[in-house]
């Protein structure tokens, strides 16, 4: 949850661009996803998975939060990138998509 406020000012900066934000909720009960998004105000898509879920098992999540970073095509380009680094990638992606139109 440490990671939510930079997150949130993610959201918020890239508002408008082709850029989303989607979370994968592991709680044990989806009653407690919606009161931590509500206190936490998290306001991007999140989806309900369970422990362990079907979407972590997929995507090979051995701890939380494990971070993926897709470009326009759904490829993977980054994987467990905080903070600044974060950022860096996404913009880079967003570069790379608009010099692609």
């Amino acid at each position: 949850m440490a990671m939510v406020p930079h997150e949130r000012s993610l959201v918020k900066r890239l508002e408008g661009k082709p850029f989303a934000l989607i979370g994968v909720n592991c709680d044990e009960k989806k009653d407690i996803q919606k009161k931590t998004e509500q206190e936490h105000k998290i306001t991007w898509r999140s989806f309900f998975d369970g422990s362990p879920g079907s979407i972590s098992r997929k995507w090979h999540v051995k701890y939380l939060p494990t971070i993926y970073v897709l470009d326009q095509k759904g490829v993977i380009r980054y994987k467990d990138v905080r903070g600044e680094a974060m950022d860096d990638a996404v913009d880079k992606l967003l570069k790379e998509a608009e010099a692609k139109k």
